[in-house]
């Protein structure tokens, strides 16, 4: 038996998760701007899992991510998906499969 130590942001449920197993651990509620910062490490880590499995099951991971990154912003998930809206509107999504490989200044 030892102590694993690990630093990181999990999903609120997991402590619970883990006394279930018969485990003891240790938590701490982080202060807003330490929350941001652990947030955007997260972020960091469910893509790089994503890339590394391409299980799109890490994409469910990673937008739990982003809704809670919204959130500290003061945007909830309806809100999100209007600024997607309104980028989609302007600039178009990705459905296209387009690669830009250039730009040249004709003037």
């Amino acid at each position: 038996m030892g102590t694993i130590e690990y630093h990181k942001l999990v999903r609120d449920r997991i402590p619970e998760i883990i006394r279930a197993a018969g485990k003891s651990c240790e938590v701490r509620i982080l202060e807003p701007e330490e929350y941001k910062k652990k947030l955007r490490e997260k972020l960091n880590e469910e893509v790089a899992e994503y890339q590394d499995s391409m299980d799109p099951a890490e994409l469910a991971d990673i937008l739990e991510v982003l809704l809670a990154l919204g959130k500290t912003h003061g945007v909830d998930p309806e809100g999100l998906e209007q600024m997607r809206r309104e980028k989609a509107g302007r600039a178009g999504g990705f459905r296209d499969r387009i690669e830009l490989i250039s730009v040249q200044d004709d003037q």
